[in-house]
Formats: structure tokens, sequence, C-alpha cells
């Protein structure tokens, strides 16, 4: 069965530009919806569902200071908080794109637009917005569940209950906040309350995978750059720290950063200022930042690979998230709370988990920890023929479930590299060796897998 277009809301006050919009689009197998004003864009966002919204950002009330605009990009996340919103802005400055991406647009591109460009960006936030919806915060969960639970998180597990605590007490200041785990744990969840629960949760809320960006593409990521900064700067482009401005910035993966890149980090939280590349002008960071990793960060800092003076400057308070597997009281009330929200999502009200199920996902041993949790409910869910989830649908493998799980003492036991090369067999293993399965399962991307299958010397049949 062929996937379904894409769907994108074009809103410009100029026929001809809407037109053409929708050919370019059109070409590139999108289906494009059109809008001439805001209230035609809240009329469209309110009826229908869309992938992603190209919004202009001058109608014609207002046709140079982009106000309008950036009030509409404020009105359309009211409505739908999950869609994307790209804006288009005609005018030389960016500074009306700079605010409406500060009230929540994902990103801006100046007319005439580059149409390779556009299509990628559009693409882009389409993907992103499809996994917002999929890690939506789990609702305050059915009365039938005992224990505490703020919203996105789950917790009867007296050690996770703690966090919660110690997340309530730590939000209202600005302290920075390392956040530490393994893959699939929650962090960015727990990143994301701490922001909700602070004097700046009506500002922007910036996650950036910091570990995921190149040396090259560093700087200009965090801190921006002006047109003809470098070969390839064809306009200003604004950074993560402006973006941010007045609200929380996330660095993601922050144990991954070289060391040239963790001292240009380092004199920003130093010195509270910095430059877009190629710009003599100094902006301040008003940010609040947490940053998170999946890595030991003490033993890089021993071993030379990571500065200690930036670390003291990342974890003035650090949580550490305990793996699913320590959370045993959590697995259950987890499976449910997504089991409900993914059978509404597809249609399928009522579906339940039945005992035999529930008994199997509290044996089995969550490498891939939530994350994990949450891709096995939604293929059992499509897997199950009628209203209720049984063991066989989880695909959990033939393997002992119980044997996984009495293993992990073991395993914790062993040295680090035993118990990675153990998971990664694991979970090839249950994904029938597709290697782009078995990395979604732990929560990595396909590229880093490959790496950590060439380092434990693992050999696949090449699926995935």
């Amino acid at each position: 069965m062929p996937a379904r277009a894409l769907r994108v809301l074009v809103a410009d006050d100029q026929p001809d530009v809407r037109e053409a919009l929708r050919l370019l689009l059109k070409s590139e197998g999108f289906g494009v919806s059109g809008a001439a004003s805001p209230a035609e864009v809240l009329a469209a966002i309110a009826a229908g569902e869309h992938d992603v919204a190209l919004l202009d950002l001058n109608y014609a009330r207002d046709t140079t200071s982009g106000q309008e605009g950036c009030q509409l990009v404020a009105k359309v996340l009211e409505l739908d908080p999950t869609l994307p919103i790209v804006v288009m802005t005609a005018w030389g400055s960016i500074e009306g794109a700079v605010e409406a991406v500060r009230r929540g647009a994902r990103d801006y591109v100046q007319k005439p637009w580059d149409g390779t460009r556009l299509v990628t960006i559009l693409r882009k936030e389409a993907e992103y917005g499809a996994t917002l919806r999929r890690s939506r915060r789990l609702e305050t969960g059915a009365s039938r569940e005992r224990g505490m639970q703020l919203p996105a998180i789950v917790a009867h597990d007296a050690a996770f209950q703690h966090i919660l605590s110690v997340v309530e007490r730590v939000a209202p200041s600005e302290a920075n906040v390392l956040i530490t785990g393994e893959h699939g744990t929650g962090k960015e969840v727990v990143a994301r309350l701490l922001h909700e629960r602070s004097a700046r949760a009506g500002k922007p809320f910036t996650a950036v995978d910091a570990g995921g960006l190149s040396p090259a593409l560093f700087e200009s990521e965090l801190f921006g750059h002006v047109r003809g900064a470098f070969t390839d700067a064809k306009t200003d482009r604004v950074g993560c720290f402006e973006i941010a401005c007045g609200g929380t910035l996330f660095l993601d993966e922050i144990g991954n950063l070289a060391m040239p890149q963790q001292a240009k980090l380092l004199r920003v939280l130093q010195t509270g200022e910095f430059h877009a590349v190629g710009s003599s002008k100094t902006r301040t960071a008003d940010v609040r930042l947490l940053a998170a990793t999946n890595i030991d960060v003490r033993t890089e800092v021993e071993e030379g690979r990571f500065r200690e003076d930036l670390l003291y400057r990342l974890n003035t308070v650090e949580l550490h998230l305990p793996p699913l597997r320590e959370r045993r009281a959590d697995i259950v009330p987890l499976a449910r709370h997504f089991t409900e929200r993914v059978a509404r999502r597809y249609g399928r009200p009522g579906c339940e988990l039945t005992p035999a199920a529930c008994d199997a996902l509290g044996r089995h041993a969550w490498p891939g920890n939530v994350r994990e949790l949450e891709h096995t409910i939604e293929r059992a869910l499509l897997m199950a023929r009628g209203d209720a989830i049984d063991e066989a649908d989880l695909g959990l493998g033939p393997a002992s479930a119980r044997g996984r799980a009495s293993s992990a003492p073991a395993s914790a036991a062993a040295t680090l590299e035993e118990a990675e090369r153990q998971t990664i067999r694991e979970a090839l293993e249950r994904c029938g060796g597709n290697v782009s399965a078995a990395a979604a399962v732990l929560g990595v991307s396909r590229s880093a897998l490959y790496r950590r299958l060439q380092h434990h010397g693992i050999k696949t049949g090449g699926a995935g």
C-alpha cells in the first residue's frame, strides 16, 4: 500500500504565490491546501489534519512588520501544538522571522525561495511533527492506576518518584541540569517537564542533538551565521541560542561533543555571550541550559575526552534516570498507557492487554527501555486480531524472557563491552537480523548501530 502523501497547508494572500507553491509541492508528492488569510488558516487547521504549515508573515492588514503572521503562529499552535510551522517572508530583515521562530515556528524561508531547500525543510519538519505526535506525552493516567503521575511520566517506582520530586524542587530555579541515563529512558521527557515547571514555560523549548552535529556545522547551528560567512551561507541564519532566547535550550548527547566544540560551548556558559559566525555583533545567551547524555561523563573526564570545567558548568544539578528493567513496578502501567493511546490513534478503543501479555512484559529485560516498550506495544496492537493483545502478539522472541531478565544482574557485573555486545545481539535476534529495526529498539541511529557492530565484530545478514 503506497505511503500517504504529506499534507501541507500553504498560506499567502497572493494567489500567484499559492499557485506556484502548489505546483512545486505537488510535483514533489505533497498534498497541498491553500489559505489566503489568517482566518482561513485557522479554519483549515480546525477542519482537518495537516503534516506541516507554510505560512506567510505578511497579509493585507500589515504588509511590512510580520506581526500579523507572528500572531497567527501563536494561534495555530494553540489549536494544534504538534503542527510544525515554517514561515515565509519577502523582506530583507529577518527580525519578523526570528520573532515567529521564538513564538513556536520551526524554521523560516525568504522569498524568492530555493525550491530544493524548501522541499527539504518541509519534509524534515513533517517528519518532526509525526515524531512529536507519536511521542506526545502520556495523559495523567486512568483512575484505576495508583501512584505518582506527572505529565509525560508514569512513576509507581519509588526511585523514579524521588526523581520527580527533585524535578519539582529544581524546575523553578535557573540551575543548569545534566540528565543522564541509557537510551530510551526518557531524558528529553524529563527536560520538557523541567521547562514546563519553570518560569520560562511560556517561552521556547529548543532541543538539539548536539552529538549529531558535525564540527563544521556546530557553530552555525548553535550560534547562527550571517550571509557570506562561508561558501553556502546564502542568507542569514538564526542559531539555537537565539531561537531559545528567554526559554530553555536542551542539548542532547552532550557527551559526544569533540573537545574544540566543548571549548566553544564553555565560553558561552562562562560569559553568557556569543557571536554568529561571520559577525562581530555580540549577542546575549538568555537561556536556561539542560543537557543529557547516555555515557559516563566522569569517566570521559578522567580519560581526557571531556572537559572537567564544562561538566561543572552543566551539572549544577544531576539527575540519573534508571533503566526500565530497574523500574519493574512501572512496566505494566506504562504498557497500558501506550495501549490506550495507540488504540485511540488506530481507531481501536477498548483494546487491552491480556494477563499473559502483562506477565510477559513484566519478565522482559527491556534493553531498549521505555522507547522499546512503546514500539513493542504499537507493533503488538497492529498484529492483534481482536480487542486483546496477547503474549504472542508482543513478538518478544522465542528465548525465555524470564531468562533474559534474570541475566540482567550478570550483565551489570560484566564489563561494559560485554554488556553492550550482549544487548545488541539480543536486539538483532528479536528483530530477525534487521539492523534498522534493532536500531529503533535500542534507540540509536542505524549508522551508530553499524559502528557498534563493527566495533564488536558482530556480523549480520545485511537486512535493513
